[in-house]
């Protein structure tokens, strides 16, 4: 990229991320009040999973719902990984069309199904309709297929900033529910009469969850498996994760860019540009490990992660058919070493460590705020 497209990128980035922490800084004096909660118990996250459960069939259908143009990685894939891992649900990656389901920052796939294949071959509709931030939170044929599986009587999920399409399609009305950080203006925008739940990870209500920021689809896609199968089957899945607890109490004091604006603007600036740094995948790739890996070192206006393999296409560990980036080194900045299917939560905070070392904790901590990462918290 020349010298002046950098800048102009690095102005729009000001304006966005300042926009964002106006966001942050400018909730209704109502909704700040409510924002001195106490911490969440054992009963209410019994009533949490309780009211999680499935609503129609005792093994129950997923759709997890991608925009082929653009969905979060994290909060596609990590749903779609964990509830498959846990061999509790059917479990579908579904595009609004057939074909390339592109994900962002990174990472590409190809849909299992269309929403229209799925609707076929589920009149009744699903059981859990999962929804990620999106290319557009304000897409008419997204919304109206969501609205579709809600009438049929699924329970929709909104992952991170996805409660955004949910506001807009009217689905909170009157709905306690959270949502990522920077997005809390604008979903109340949105839905005046939700009533916003800060604090907490995940908040069920009348067949609606949604959640904080994109590291909460861990916790989230646990909380759907103990609501599904019983706490000791979750138990047993955050293990094989490396995750010691996903109940719903969060903090969610101290996230806002603040000075990781200028961090995300020097790097963007930097002399030597964006890197393409390669990450070598093969089949039976994990999910989770690759895409916390992939998402955050694309997060960083100093990196972009890309997947190389001789082959075209890799299938990931839990069927997802992977379209590779690159099939050479040519031109990659750096390689990456391979993810580890162990412990596959724990990548982020791996991610971190290598992230801080290559580019310093001030750009690990800017993208951990964007992921509501604890790593990126400002504390009083």
């Amino acid at each position: 990229m020349c010298r002046k497209g950098k800048l102009l990128m690095a102005t729009m980035l000001v304006a966005t991320a300042g926009l964002g922490v106006a966001a942050s800084l400018a909730i209704p004096d109502a909704v700040q009040a409510s924002a001195v909660v106490s911490p969440a118990n054992a009963g209410e996250h019994a009533r949490t999973i309780h009211t999680m459960r499935p609503p129609k069939r005792a093994r129950p259908v997923v759709a997890v719902l991608g925009d082929n143009r653009g969905t979060e990685a994290i909060d596609f894939v990590i749903p779609y990984a964990v509830l498959t891992q846990s061999g509790v649900a059917d479990v579908f990656a579904v595009g609004m069309s057939p074909g390339k389901l592109q994900l962002r920052p990174a990472l590409a796939i190809q849909a299992q199904l269309s929403t229209a294949e799925l609707d076929r071959l589920y009149p009744k509709g699903a059981d859990y309709v999962i929804v990620p931030a999106m290319f557009d939170h304000e897409t008419p044929e997204v919304i109206a297929w969501i609205r579709s599986q809600a009438a049929k009587g699924a329970t929709i999920v909104a992952i991170c900033a996805g409660a955004e399409i949910l506001a807009y399609g009217g689905l909170l009305k009157d709905h306690d529910a959270t949502t990522h950080w920077a997005s809390v203006k604008t979903m109340l925008k949105a839905e005046p009469t939700i009533k916003w739940r800060p604090h907490r990870r995940y908040v069920a209500d009348d067949g609606i969850v949604t959640t904080t920021g994109v590291s909460a689809a861990v916790p989230a896609s646990l909380a759907m498996v103990e609501a599904i199968a019983g706490r000791q089957r979750a138990a047993d899945v955050a293990r094989e994760l490396g995750v010691s607890e996903w109940g719903t109490g969060h903090d969610s004091n101290g996230y806002r860019l603040g000075s990781g604006l200028w961090t995300g603007v020097l790097n963007l600036l930097a002399e030597r540009g964006v890197q393409e740094l390669g990450i070598p995948v093969s089949t039976g790739v994990n999910d989770i490990a690759l895409t916390l890996s992939a998402d955050a070192w694309s997060r960083t206006y100093r990196s972009r992660a890309v997947t190389i393999a001789e082959a075209g296409s890799v299938r990931t560990r839990f069927g997802l058919q992977l379209l590779v980036d690159r099939h050479s080194k040519a031109g990659i900045a750096a390689m990456l070493p391979p993810v580890s299917g162990r412990a596959p939560a724990r990548a982020l905070d791996q991610t971190f460590d290598r992230m801080a070392a290559r580019f310093g904790e001030d750009t690990a901590r800017f993208v951990a705020v964007q992921l509501e990462h604890e790593r990126g918290a400002t504390r009083p």
